[in-house]
């Protein structure tokens, strides 16, 4: 300090030259005197008091400069021209240069600096301060050319204690000295190394000691960095300026550095530790973007890849012997912090294929460090989304390798990564035995192809026997590789060794649980925790399918050591029984009725747990079974709170998947070991969900509650400050990390059905919201959510749903039958559309149906004209550059009617209505409004039919079909709504229910809700009625255009193309259909089935439709074989006369068009005749109304049909009317099926008396369907006995007659004869099962009495073979009905029992029979074919002996 003694004023008192020159600043202010004057003064002062050390600190500082601020010539301050002129004094005085006096002084003034700072890393308050105006002095004075960096440099190395790195920084950063001048003059490389890293390492470590802030730790480190990577990689170095030498520093410098913090990482197993901290603070220099303008990227790219490179080869001291057992802690998990951090921060600058192609050019070129390789792969599978596919193409590449070259290492690398990659969880990657499966289980695998490719693999593996885990051996043993059968020795081998290896660890695969995860990273728990854990799992199973799992069967089978040792005893721990039984008590039932559990062990278990319940009510006390999950729950909650707060902090959505990764191990710890072997042993694993009463087990309750009440908030606190699109992928990232837990999966579905399906009216708007953005996302991840079955447990006789995906199931959880719920799925379908445009709005249209269900959008379609009047208004638009209703939604306040009318109106909605895949279709309006219960509905019975009205005639009637609609065509709109009637009717029909009770699936609870279910919204049927009849108007308004000619009905049309449509084999599936489309016919008026068309100038009926559709379909599924029931044939015949109006001789066309009916559709006069005494009131009076008129001649003439068979049974009359045998047998017959006396029926059939051939063999063929159906329709009440009886007799009396009834088993015959027209009303089933009926009956006579016609035989050896055909084709219905005993033999006549009956039968006849049966010999072998080759033989000897085999004359 320069020091003066005041001789004006205060004597003795010392001044700094500041304070000096500031008064003397203040006496100009009053006065100016001559400028030249005072800098003379002031040189002499200077001349006299030098002392340059502090001249130098003093005269940088902002008061000196203040104070000398004089006017000058050359516009240079006077405190520079002072300073220069005093060091140009000295060093004249010294005889020195003035740029070695100016360096020297410098560097003496920073020693002291130091000195005054205590060696401080960072200078702070008052040294920082005289550091700073040093600074400012040596930028003045290298301004005047005074101050030279190169000698300052060499001084700066001359002093006693070395520089500090913060001053080197400064000097470098203020453009004084910079760091690459200053180590270019300093040869000593080593010792330049050493100050830079132990500068380095004091920085980091007084930054965890001192209140620095880490931001500027961060630029200073960064700054540092920067520099190094100038010379430490060549491109960053302009041409010219590279120096080797400072390349090699600074590159050991970063190297050491890394080298420190991995050492600090290793040898501190605690992170808050204070060396660990510091070396955590190193980490600054690999934040990305702090470089960015300061080194190029492709610079920063080989720095980041050489210290990847250098992390994963450092110190490369563990065996591969050593990694096999280690590996588990090295998990992302269980990575330690600071070494995850370093590895995520190194994968920024590059994409995942260039991160798996550098660990790869790695893994083959160096010797690595298996704890560093394996944690980075841990790392790079949960932090890169795309890492999973990219290192299973790696692994495959291993294996390639690794067989084709026989390459150990590489088989090693491979198995170690597929393990360190299974660690992570099937959420991340596929569990290690579902890869050792997939690569090995297989013939297509790599081992498979030579004997010494399958020897490499064994000899590999049996290598790793004495290093490997427990559960890699139960692995390898319980999925073993493929094996040509050859080479099984080899494998035998094998696992020998793995369970002695096993034995060793006193761990046996007999022990070994039914449910065990081979791919567990845990250790191998007890066989009785196993066999506990087993017991949980099977009963879980078991409250899900309603079945005992199949791996308990199979145990019980197969592996009864463990079964009845470990497994049993678990399930039997005596307990308090429910008064109700449980899950675990139902399968206990049930695997004691299986005999599963011996009956002792059951009466013990049962004896056990009464006492048990004794004793507990003694002590006061019955305490229920509860899981300790308090511990997991509280784990689970504290990490998904942190998530929380990161989900609000945008500045660190970088830790997300981390702390996504730690939820999902907080939420592994809460289901408890992880026991899903169906994931190791088949991908297609469904997930059964009862959507009627949907149960969540108590030990997920809990868990589930809590992730989905986390999501919500979530939902509700990002969107509180920004938009869906700027919320980041946490979202997507928390339902993926879900559908990673497959046991969870279950229980999260049925919570989602409960709170949505059940619940959904009353939940909350936020509860809304979040589900909403919920139900985006998991149908974002529905690739790995497995295939779900639905079933009801209210409901067990409804066949299930099978194979749905995540998408489809929201179908199923959002219905609109009530008002509520139609309110409810409005809003969701709001808040989720909404959600979606504003988060994945920019996806291409092509992309939108793989994210967004097209349900959603449909729903929307449907709901929002339904609630909101407004939106039918086509002409009613807003403005199409409205924000999207998202911020609406997220007010407190808000409003979904007006939400939802912005969401209609918006421009992405619009265009998303573009795509076909999202636009409701009039088919799918009409499935919705058929489930629209009445009693439930939100709208009035006028409102609803206005919005049905503008729905049909407004909206999709006018819509063009490619938009869904009809382009104004009524035929197809009216063919659209028969179909969704039929559709609907599927939905709620029972494929497998007797043909009786197909549709008839009753709700339990609401038989009149039940109905309804099975046929839908009656007003919909009303608006079907509406279009038929206008389409029928409009077809007779177009008869003087037309012509009047013949038009098919619309509805045959539509009925035979949806049967045509089905395949062969769903033939209950058909008969479902026809009796819908039968129920729909049902429903409409009479007259809709009968058709009229011009006929000249005549109109005339026309049936050919009807007729067609009754010959072909409705003739299969008929009453007793042979008749249509009572209400179509009463519907038919009301049709036939309402249509008859039209006609101009009524009377006669209705005669006229039941005369055809003998031709066209005999089957409708059966049914007449069946249900003659219930039709003829009806028709009479329907009659009587229409005409009052005399009843038409062929309804006269059924009349008088019934009134001859009724007369002819009450013996008023000795015949019966001859006109028309076969149809006077129809009524004949379903007379005496009403009233059937067993003694009457000899002397009913002598009363035929001679001339009723015809009658007979028709009577025959009634009775014969009669015996069939006691067969196959045991709903329609056939007597068995009495149907047989009576077809007995009737053949009988045709023998005693000598009456040929062979015509009734053939189809040969005049094209109109009777036999043919009594085929073609019979059903096709009935006509096949003849040859049943045939030898049933046959065996009661001997074969002598039926010989006696020639063409017997050929018909028994025709029927035997059709017989035969039969049971080659599984039908069921050759048995017996259960009702009806055995025929004629004392063993029940099952189907082989009756084939060997009729074989019988016929060896017994051939010899009877006379030479003339045997005329087409070659006929009758062409029949037995291959079928029967003895029958065949025996035909073939007996036609020899007549020479009946020789077709062609013998020449000689």
């Amino acid at each position: 300090m320069l020091e003066r003694e005041e001789k004006e004023g205060r004597g003795g008192a010392k001044m700094t030259l500041s304070v000096l020159l500031a008064g003397r600043s203040k006496k100009q202010r009053h006065g100016r005197r001559n400028g030249q004057r005072l800098q003379e003064k002031a040189l002499r002062v200077l001349s006299c008091h030098q002392n340059l050390d502090e001249l130098l600190r003093e005269v940088g500082s902002s008061v000196c400069k203040e104070a000398l601020l004089i006017p000058d010539n050359s516009g240079r301050e006077s405190s520079e021209l002072l300073l220069v002129s005093a060091l140009q004094d000295q060093a004249t005085a010294l005889g020195l240069p003035v740029g070695i006096l100016s360096a020297r002084t410098a560097a003496r003034n920073l020693e002291k600096i130091s000195a005054e700072s205590g060696q401080a890393t960072l200078l702070k308050g008052e040294p920082r301060e005289k550091l700073s105006c040093l600074l400012n002095t040596l930028k003045d004075l290298a301004s005047q050319n005074a101050f030279s960096p190169s000698l300052f440099a060499q001084e700066m190395w001359k002093m006693q204690s070395p520089l500090t790195l913060d001053m080197a920084w400064h000097l470098h950063r203020e453009g004084l000295l910079s760091l690459d001048e200053l180590l270019e003059n300093n040869p000593d490389t080593s010792a330049l190394v050493d100050w830079l890293c132990r500068g380095l390492c004091l920085l980091c470590s007084e930054t965890e000691s001192s209140s620095l802030d880490s931001e500027h730790l961060g630029s200073l480190l960064t700054g540092l960095a920067s520099v190094f990577l100038r010379h430490g990689f060549p491109k960053t170095s302009e041409p010219g300026k590279k120096s080797p030498r400072l390349s090699k520093i600074y590159c050991a410098v970063l190297e050491r550095m890394l080298a420190w913090l991995l050492d600090s990482v290793a040898k501190e197993k605690q992170e808050g530790s204070s060396s660990l901290k510091a070396a955590k603070s190193w980490l600054h220099v690999f934040t990305v973007s702090a470089y960015q303008g300061l080194v190029l990227p492709e610079a920063l790219q080989d720095f980041f890849s050489q210290t990847l490179t250098q992390v994963l080869t450092y110190n490369p001291q563990l065996k591969v012997s050593d990694a096999i057992p280690l590996q588990r802690e090295w998990s992302f998990a269980r990575t330690n912090a600071v070494l995850a951090l370093l590895y995520r921060k190194l994968f920024v600058p590059f994409k995942p294929e260039e991160l798996v192609r550098h660990l790869q050019h790695v893994l083959e070129t160096s010797e690595v460090n298996w704890h560093h390789v394996l944690s980075c792969v841990s790392t790079l599978l949960v932090c890169q989304s795309g890492a999973a596919p990219l290192i299973k193409d790696f692994l495959s590449h291993l294996l390639k390798k690794g067989f084709e070259d026989y390459d150990l290492e590489s088989m090693m690398t491979a198995f170690l990564i597929a393990r360190q990659a299974g660690l992570e969880g099937p959420a991340v990657f596929m569990p290690y035995a579902e890869w050792f499966k997939v690569a090995f289980g297989s013939s297509s695998g790599f081992h498979s192809g030579s004997k010494k490719a399958s020897v490499f693999l064994f000899k590999f593996l049996s290598e790793l026997v004495p290093f490997e885990a427990p559960q890699y051996l139960k692995v390898h043993i319980m999925l073993p590789p493929f094996v040509p059968a050859k080479y099984r020795p080899l494998l035998l081998e094998y696992i020998s060794l793995a369970k002695t290896r096993l034995a060793d660890f006193k761990v046996s695969i007999e022990d070994m649980g039914l449910y065990e995860d081979l791919s567990s990273p845990k250790e191998a728990v007890q066989p009785q925790c196993q066999a506990l854990q087993d017991v949980e799992k099977a009963v879980q199973i078991f409250e899900n399918t309603g079945r005992i799992p199949a791996s308990v069967m199979e145990a019980s089978i197969f592996r009864q050591s463990y079964y009845a040792t470990r497994f049993l005893p678990a399930l039997l721990v005596p307990r308090l029984l429910p008064e109700r039984p449980d899950p675990r008590m139902a399968l206990i039932e049930s695997l004691r009725r299986a005999e599963k559990i011996p009956p002792n062990a059951y009466k013990t278990y049962i004896e056990e747990c009464r006492v048990a319940k004794e004793k507990l009510l003694q002590d006061g006390s019955v305490e229920m079974e509860t899981s300790d999950l308090k511990e997991p729950l509280e784990l689970l909650t504290a990490e998904l709170e942190i998530l929380r707060e990161l989900i609000a902090d945008q500045e660190k959505q970088e830790e997300l998947p981390v702390q996504m990764a730690r939820v999902s191990e907080a939420l592994a710890g809460v289901l408890g070991p992880t026991n899903d072997q169906e994931e190791a042993d088949s991908v297609d694993v469904r997930i059964c969900l009862d959507l009627s009463v949907p149960e969540v087990p108590q030990q997920h309750q809990e868990a589930v509650d809590l992730l989905l009440t986390a999501f919500c908030k979530n939902v509700m606190s990002a969107s509180y400050f920004l938009p869906p699109e700027r919320q980041g992928s946490w979202a997507s990232l928390f339902a993926k990390m879900l559908c990673g837990h497959r046991r969870a999966l279950p229980s999260l579905l049925s919570r989602l059905c409960q709170l949505i399906h059940h619940q959904g009216s009353s939940l909350r708007d936020a509860h809304i919201m979040g589900l909403a953005v919920f139900a985006i996302h998991l149908n974002e991840a529905k690739a790995s959510i497995p295939a779900i079955d639905l079933c009801s447990s209210l409901d067990p006789s409804c066949a299930s749903t099978r194979g749905l995906s995540v998408s489809e199931l929201w179908d199923y959880f959002l219905d609109c039958q009530a008002g509520e719920s139609a309110t409810f799925c409005m809003k969701f379908c709001v808040v989720a559309l909404s959600y979606f445009l504003c988060k994945f709005g920019s996806l291409p249209h092509d992309s939108l149906c793989s994210v967004l269900h097209p349900g959603f959008v449909k729903k929307l379609q449907y709901v929002v004209p339904l609630l909101c009047s407004e939106a039918r208004n086509t002409s009613w638009e807003g403005s199409m550059d409205d924000d999207l209703p998202w911020k609406t939604l997220s007010h407190p306040s808000l409003c979904y009617s007006k939400a939802a009318l912005c969401l209609w109106k918006h421009r992405l909605f619009k265009e998303l209505l573009r795509e076909k895949a999202f636009q409701l279709t009039l088919q799918e309006w009409l499935l919705m409004e058929l489930a629209v219960c009445p009693d439930e509905d939100v709208l009035s019975a006028v409102e609803r039919q206005d919005f049905h009205y503008w729905a049909l005639y407004q909206h999709f009637l006018p819509l063009s079909v490619a938009a869904g609609g009809c382009e104004g065509d009524l035929r197809e709109a009216c063919a659209v709504l028969l179909d969704a009637v039929l559709d609907f009717g599927q939905r709620g029909s029972v494929i497998h229910t007797p043909r009786s009770e197909l549709g008839k699936c009753n709700h339990p609870n609401n038989p009149k809700r039940s109905t309804f279910q099975r046929r839908g919204n009656p007003d919909i049927y009303a608006r079907l009625q509406e279009m038929l009849l206008e389409l029928e108007l409009e077809r007779r308004r177009a008869w003087p255009v037309s012509g009047g000619g013949k038009e098919e009905l619309l509805l045959f049309r539509v009925f035979q193309k949806r049967l045509k449509g089905l395949k062969s084999g769903e033939e209950m599936h058909r008969q479902q259909e026809l009796i819908l489309q039968t129920r729909i016919l049902l429903g409409l008026p009479p007259s809709a089935l009968v058709a009229t068309r011009q006929k000249g100038k005549e109109v005339a009926l026309d049936c050919e439709d009807f007729f067609g559709f009754v010959n072909t379909e409705l003739r299969n599924v008929c009453s007793g074989g042979c008749s249509l029931s009572f209400d179509i044939t009463a519907h038919f015949f009301r049709g036939l006369l309402s249509a008859s109006l039209e006609c101009d001789k009524p009377a006669e066309e209705v005669t006229a068009l039941l005369s055809l009916c003998q031709a066209k559709c005999p089957i409708v006069l059966c049914s007449a005749a069946r249900w003659w005494s219930r039709l003829e009131p009806v028709l009479c009076s329907e009659w009587k109304r229409l005409f009052d008129a005399p009843l038409a001649k062929g309804l006269q003439n059924l009349r008088a049909l019934q009134a001859s068979v009724s007369s002819f049974l009450s013996s008023e009359a000795t015949s019966l009317m001859a006109d028309t045998p076969w149809l006077s047998a129809a009524f004949l017959h379903f007379t005496l099926q009403q009233q059937m006396v067993p003694e009457r029926m000899g002397k009913i059939l002598e009363r035929l008396g001679p001339g009723a051939e015809q009658l007979l063999v028709s009577l025959l063929f009634f009775s014969m369907m009669d015996v069939i159906s006691a067969r196959i329709a045991l709903q329609e009440g056939v007597d068995a006995q009495k149907a047989t009886d009576w077809s007995l007799a009737v053949l009988q009396r045709l023998n005693k007659q000598n009456i040929s009834w062979l015509s009734v088993f053939t189809s040969t015959g005049p094209a109109q004869g009777p036999e043919k027209i009594l085929h073609s009303a019979a059903s096709d089933q009935h006509l096949k099962l003849m040859p049943v009926a045939f030898y049933s009956l046959l065996s009661a006579f001997d074969s002598g009495q039926l010989t006696r016609e020639p063409r017997f035989l050929h018909v028994a050896v025709d029927q035997y073979t059709q017989l035969l055909q039969l049971f080659m084709e599984g039908t069921t219905e050759m048995g017996p009905s259960p009702r009806e005993p055995s025929l004629c033999t004392k063993e029940p006549e099952e189907p082989l029992a009756l084939i060997r009956m009729a074989r019988r039968f016929l060896f017994q006849l051939i010899p009877r029979c006379p030479q003339g049966s045997f005329v087409n010999l070659q006929q009758l072998l062409d029949l037995c074919g291959l079928l029967d080759p003895e029958l065949k033989a025996a035909l073939a000897d007996l036609g020899s002996e007549g020479g009946l085999l020789d077709e062609e004359p013998l020449l000689f």
